[in-house]
Formats: C-alpha cells, structure tokens, sequence
C-alpha cells in the first residue's frame, strides 16, 4: 500500500483562483501550461489550523460518553461531510446522549423526534393553522427545524411519514401548504434503529435509506469501559454538564478546508471501484452474483469520497490515504447492498458482501 505524502498537488487554475482557507490564500505557483500547483505542505498547514477545535471537542465529549469513539468520529464526519447517519445497536448504548452532548459542545439546536406508528407528517414537519382574526393561515414550524435531529427508532414509522422527512434529508427544506422553508445549516440527522425488535416496525424505503451517508453499527462497551461508566454515574446527580468548546462557525470554515484536501487519481479510480465491485462482483473475480440483489447508488461513490476527505481532516492530514477509504468504506456501504434470499439462506450479510470486496478489490 503507497501511502506517501505527494510533493506537490496539481489542480486546475479555475479550482484555485478563488480559494481560501481561514481567509488566507493558498500559496500557489502557476505554470505555462495554464495549471497551478499547490505544496501539500500548505494545505497541511490549513488543514492542522482549521481542526483545532478536534481534540478539544473529543476531550470534553469523552466527558460524558465512555468509549464509543467510533461513533463520536463518524458523528464529526457527518457534520463536516453535511451527511446524515443511520445508527443501528441495542437499547442502551449512549446513542441519544452523544448526538446530544455533540449539539451542546458545538453550540448548535438539537431536537429528538419519538417516531411512532401514529406519527403524522405534520407532526415532523409543522402545519398550517388557520388565524380567525387575520382569515389567514399561519405556519406552525415542527421539530425538523434545528440543527441536529435525533430521529429515535426510525423504523416505528409509516411509509408517509418517512416520505416527509425524504425532502428535509435531501433538499434541506421542508414544504408547507404552498410554502417552501429552507432548514438551518449544519443540518445533520442520526436516525436509529433497534436491530434486536421487529414487531411493529416497518422496513425504510430504499430511497430513504441511500440518503443516509453512513450506517453506523455500535456494540456493548468493553470490560473496563462499563466500569468507569460504573463509577461515573450517579442515579442521584444530574448528568455531567458539556461546556461548548466550538462554534459552529469554525464547522464551517473546516468544511471549505476540507474541500481542498489532495485526493489521487489512484484513490478516486479505487473508490469507483469499490463500488462497481458491488454492481458487477464478476469483473473482479468475485463469486458473489447470487448474493447480490442490488448493488451501491452513485451517492456511494459521492459519499465516499466525501467521507474520506473528512476522515483525513480529523486525522489532521491535507491528503487522502487508501486506509481513510478502506476504514469508511464499511459505513458507506453496507446499507447500501441489498442481499438475496439465497445470502439470508446462508447466513451472510451485507457486512459480509461489502468486508469480501474490500479484502479483493487491489489497493493503490
């Protein structure tokens, strides 16, 4: 596996013109040939200077979430990607607390949305209401308007429901009655599901579930890990306090950093074939057709690239390795690839399709 640091990165002049990080230009030199040349060396410097705000922020969550550091990463690469993530694991696992903790350390709006089998659209939405005095409608805002959404059990919803969230989660804005509202920004929901319980739940359509940036699947913390969760709680205190350490400001501003983050030819060539590998398992040797009933969307191939470029950010690197793709891809895919009656017949899963292509497909 190559993983060394390019010398200098090459773009296009028309990319470079106009960018800047944290109001400073990019250092740049621009040949006769009309192409311009970045050193890595400076979008490392932007990149260790815009993710300050990291490990201080991963500092005071480990405050109040123990463990879980595969789920406070993927969170941030959420936020900074501006995608959204489906959380899958047992009652109990701190999944509410840490989109909540994450919400007060960043300073942003935060609302947790109970979804049952007799939700309404507008229950998620808003309404209109009508106004005697004026003989007019109003528009009634529902908890879809903040920064963070806990969409808690997800799947407990009817499929009209989980259509009314479709718009908020792709477009960013909401329609009501004849009025289209635009949602804040950062905009980022955590749905969750039980994997565990399946009586009165309903399956996520397809196109819903390819909206979600990454599925995340977390397990019981370890031995020593529920012992400090023993000694940290208390069932008489209130839970511990989260001091805000970002500004949702400095979010931004590392999003147009990570814009700028190299990434290879080499890099982009394996993620598309990552992704083809689950559409055509056959082009790469792969005897997993009969398992297969529908391969990865385009998003996946956005998203990964989305997703790594983040990885690298908070890993406070200005390029992208083949390790950053392979570590995320799993998040990326798996709910992505639909297996057969035959795969179910087997026991396999789509874990077990996607850790298959990942262990074949060559890496640069």
């Amino acid at each position: 596996m190559d993983t060394q640091t390019p010398e200098n990165i090459n773009y296009d002049k028309a990319e470079n013109d106009q960018t800047s990080l944290n109001g400073n230009s990019i250092d740049s030199t621009t040949t006769h040939s009309g192409r311009q040349f970045t050193s890595i060396q400076t979008i490392n410097d932007a990149v260790q200077q815009a993710s300050h705000w990291v490990r201080p922020l991963e500092q005071e969550i480990s405050h109040v979430i123990v463990g879980q550091k595969h789920l406070v990463e993927r969170l941030l690469v959420g936020i900074l990607s501006n995608g959204h993530i489906l959380l899958e694991g047992v009652p109990g696992l701190a999944k509410t607390l840490a989109l909540k903790t994450l919400a007060d350390a960043i300073q942003t709006g935060f609302r947790r949305i109970q979804f049952t089998p007799d939700m309404l659209p507008a229950d998620i939405i808003g309404t209109e209401i009508y106004n005697p005095r004026d003989v007019s409608f109003v528009v009634k805002k529902g908890p879809v308007f903040a920064n963070l959404i806990l969409a808690d059990e997800i799947n407990r919803a009817p499929a009209k429901v989980q259509s009314a969230l479709l718009e908020a989660m792709q477009e960013r804005q909401v329609t009501i009655g004849e009025k289209t509202l635009v949602l804040p920004d950062p905009f980022l929901v955590m749905a969750t599901q039980n994997p565990i319980e399946q009586e009165g739940t309903y399956p996520l359509p397809e196109a819903q579930v390819d909206r979600f940036m990454l599925k995340v699947v977390i397990t019981y913390p370890s031995v020593s890990e529920e012992r400090i969760i023993l000694d940290m709680v208390d069932t008489t205190e209130p839970p511990a306090k989260v001091n805000p350490v970002v500004h949702v400001d400095d979010i931004m501003r590392s999003r147009r950093v990570i814009n700028t983050i190299y990434m290879d030819d080499k890099i982009k060539s394996y993620i598309v074939s990552l992704v083809y590998a689950t559409r055509d398992p056959q082009a790469y040797n792969l005897d997993l057709k009969p398992y297969i009933q529908n391969g990865a969307s385009p998003r996946a191939t956005i998203n990964l690239k989305a997703a790594s470029k983040s990885l690298a950010f908070l890993h406070g690197r200005g390029y992208v390795t083949p390790e950053d793709v392979k570590s995320i891809a799993m998040d990326v895919l798996r709910h992505r690839v639909s297996i057969t009656y035959e795969a179910e017949a087997e026991a396999l899963r789509s874990d077990d399709i996607v850790r298959k292509i990942l262990n074949t497909v060559p890496v640069p």
